[in-house]
């Protein structure tokens, strides 16, 4: 059992960086077509499908690095340690972005948003709306704006990573 700690070990930061580098260069890509901040949906789906690739990959690795047998509790470690390093990436990445790439990108975010909800309610009072952008400025103060990056990396990452495991588990025979 001793083993296989050091393999997991190795598979978490190589796929963690792996998947993290790749979602930086989608998150460049964005910054470059001026889409960084639009939230928008199709984003989320490509980046959805990119975590999903790089986890079942990453359990197949360890599957193979292991005579082809993993557990699901090795797929789920293996999984949210992934997501984890993938979002320290994310959120150094992030950083950047916000203080150096453009420093205006929380403020654009807030104002497509309130934009947004204008269009889609024109009947909502300005109460309603300044509400909506105290609330987001609160939730875009890195601390929090991390946190938040965390926990949803790890929440995916674990629905991903049941999902996986069960689908690419292996028990050894006893």
């Amino acid at each position: 059992m001793d083993n296989q700690a050091p393999s997991i070990k190795s598979t978490i930061i190589t796929f963690g960086v792996i998947l993290g580098s790749i979602s930086v260069i989608f998150q460049l890509m964005l910054f470059f077509l001026d889409m960084h901040y639009k939230n928008d949906s199709t984003a989320g789906i490509v980046s959805l499908i990119i975590m999903v690739g790089v986890l079942l990959y990453s359990f197949i690795s360890f599957k193979n690095q292991n005579q082809g047998f993993v557990s699901l509790s090795e797929c789920l470690k293996t999984g949210l340690g992934v997501s984890l390093v993938s979002a320290l990436i994310g959120i150094i990445y992030t950083q950047i972005l916000v203080n150096f790439l453009d420093p205006d990108t929380m403020q654009k975010s807030l104002d497509l948003t309130i934009d947004t909800l204008r269009a889609e309610n024109p009947e909502i009072p300005q109460e309603a709306l300044d509400t909506t952008r105290s609330i987001q400025e609160k939730m875009s103060s890195p601390l929090i704006f991390s946190a938040v990056q965390i926990i949803f990396a790890l929440f995916f990452g674990f629905i991903i990573s049941l999902i996986g495991g069960l689908i690419v588990k292996k028990s050894r025979p006893e």
